[in-house]
């Protein structure tokens, strides 16, 4: 099993590396495990006070069971993985049941800042982008998935994304084996972590 983790700033294309890893590996090869679904429950306080919430801080995950779900996969464990609603900022009663494969993914903005998650990792990679393309992302991004306003999205950007990204995330890059700039635009770059990964996959099945 290869456990690939790939970092990056809100925005910085992450998702669409990840689309592109999947779409160019056989179907069922792979798991994705995002970081988001490991925000911490926040049901105890009230709706205007979850949206206030510093998502961007490492407090906000639940690294504990984030690590130990990826240990289970590794392992050959399937794992029930939470669900978070950033409409509500709650995690829901229901969980995910996730089957380890060949590759697992795990990606998010803070997974490389985490010293045990980073040690389970066998490639850590970090998208990386300009911070007005990642911030042109973001806006259109918490309008139309997240219902935000313009207001809003700028104030959070000011005030904790761009804040939190000096402080925690940029300097997670140090950690990434590979940095791949200009997200999924860069295609050499991706084209190279899909060859790594196939090759891990052929390893893996002239070694069964």
């Amino acid at each position: 099993m290869l456990i690939v983790g790939i970092a990056g700033g809100t925005g910085s294309g992450k998702t669409s590396v990840v689309r592109k890893i999947v779409d160019s590996l056989p179907e069922d090869a792979v798991t994705i495990v995002p970081q988001d679904s490991y925000y911490k429950d926040n049901s105890n306080l009230l709706l205007e006070e979850r949206q206030k919430l510093n998502f961007d801080h490492p407090a906000s995950i639940e690294w504990a069971l984030l690590t130990e779900h990826i240990k289970e996969l590794k392992a050959g464990r399937a794992i029930d993985q939470p669900v978070y609603s950033y409409l509500t900022c709650t995690r829901s009663h229901e969980t995910v049941r996730v089957i380890p494969t060949n590759v697992v993914i795990l990606e998010g903005i803070l997974v490389l800042s985490n010293r045990p998650l980073c040690d389970l990792m066998d490639l850590k990679i970090y998208v990386d982008a300009d911070a007005d393309d990642r911030l042109g992302r973001v806006i259109m991004r918490d309008i139309e998935e997240r219902g935000r306003s313009i207001k809003k999205v700028l104030d959070r950007y000011e005030n904790t994304v761009k804040p939190m990204h000096l402080e925690f995330i940029e300097p997670s890059k140090r950690y990434a084996d590979v940095i791949i700039p200009q997200g999924a635009e860069n295609e050499v770059g991706v084209g190279i972590l899909i060859t790594l990964i196939k090759q891990h996959l052929k390893d893996s099945e002239s070694h069964k």
